[in-house]
């Protein structure tokens, strides 16, 4: 008896024991509760957890592709061809000077055989003024050029048998011209003897042109009757042609919202939109000039436009050739069959293009090209 009495005491000692134990637990959780709710107390470890993965997400969403690792104050996303003056000398000074004018780019694929012409092209840009020179030597000979006066002050590079169009699409990136008001990208048998580059800008900035190209001499080489300068100019900029096949109803290119491929000028914007446009395989670009209108932010009819009151005369000088391995003319025909077989390969991909992106509206649908370019 006096044994189960004893059992009996220690079992309530212990449950009492338990009892006040659980609730001194719960006082020191609450205590902390209302401590870590008023900032009172906090847990070293904290700061090292990860915050959650959505708002990383959050975070790496406004951040350029590429740069969700770094700080964003040193991110720089584009870039320009502008060379230092010197390899020595103050970096510190230099950032406090007045941010420069804005410029323009003038990219030319050269051959050495077209070095005079080219000359006084480049030479009637750089004393305009506002202009950066880039020169794509597609015959390799960039040496050559070293003794023309401006030669330093231009970016030469150089790569054998490539086109304009393989050149462009891989050194002027939009974010590597994105500093460069616009891009003029031409040929190399321009004579510029009627051109100012300066009051070309002025007219293509006033009348808001974001894809244009100056006017054909009558002289020229010419394959499209909306290139030609008008016999008398009434306007600074004509934007639709009228020939045996285009007429006053007109909607498409090549009668309306086009330029030739040979002395194009790009807005920045619209640069962006036909880089992206440019197929790394298709290195002649033919095609793609019925489909400028499309990169012309806005209605290509507006935006779209040849300026006669500078204008140029295109030699037709053949610029490529297939190296040595053909007679001159017989390569000139083999280049000018890929080039019509490319355009045929770039208008099925836009097709297909068109047709499998559900999404994109198509705003000329109703305004297709007045002439096939297939």
């Amino acid at each position: 008896m006096g044994s189960a009495a004893s059992k009996l005491s220690t079992n309530n000692i212990g449950t009492k024991a338990k009892a006040i134990f659980f609730i001194a637990l719960l006082l020191f959780a609450g205590a902390v509760g209302a401590m870590y709710r008023d900032n009172a107390f906090v847990f070293n470890t904290q700061d090292a957890r990860p915050p959650p993965r959505k708002s990383l997400h959050r975070v790496h969403r406004r951040r350029p592709p590429g740069s969700e690792l770094l700080p964003r104050g040193i991110v720089q996303k584009t870039t320009n061809f502008e060379m230092e003056a010197s390899l020595t000398g103050n970096p510190e000074s230099q950032r406090d000077k007045a941010p420069p004018p804005k410029k323009s780019l003038l990219a030319v694929p050269v051959g050495v055989k077209n070095k005079p012409v080219v000359d006084k092209l480049v030479s009637k840009f750089l004393d305009a003024g506002g202009f950066t020179v880039m020169l794509f030597h597609y015959d390799g000979a960039f040496e050559q050029w070293a003794d023309l006066e401006w030669s330093n002050r231009a970016v030469h590079v150089a790569a054998r048998r490539q086109t304009k169009w393989w050149f462009a699409k891989r050194f002027l990136h939009p974010d590597v011209v994105a500093d460069y008001e616009y891009v003029f990208l031409w040929d190399e048998d321009i004579e510029v003897d009627a051109f100012n580059p300066a009051r070309y800008l002025d007219v293509v900035r006033r009348e808001g042109l974001e894809v244009s190209q100056p006017a054909l001499d009558r002289r020229s080489e010419i394959h499209h009757a909306i290139t030609t300068r008008k016999l008398i100019p009434t306007k600074d900029v004509h934007r639709r042609a009228l020939d045996t096949r285009c007429h006053a109803d007109s909607a498409g290119p090549p009668c309306v919202g086009w330029v030739e491929m040979m002395v194009p000028v790009f807005s920045r914007a619209a640069w962006k939109c036909t880089w992206k446009m440019i197929q790394n395989d298709l290195i002649h670009g033919w095609g793609i000039d019925y489909k400028l209108g499309y990169c012309a932010q806005g209605d290509r009819a507006r935006n779209v436009g040849v300026v006669d009151t500078e204008y140029v005369l295109h030699r037709g000088d053949p610029m490529l050739s297939d190296g040595d391995k053909a007679a001159p003319s017989k390569s000139r025909g083999a280049v000018r069959w890929r080039s019509n077989k490319e355009m045929k390969m770039f208008n099925r991909r836009w097709e297909e293009a068109a047709a499998e992106d559900s999404s994109w509206p198509d705003p000329y649908a109703a305004q297709p090209a007045t002439a096939s370019s297939t």
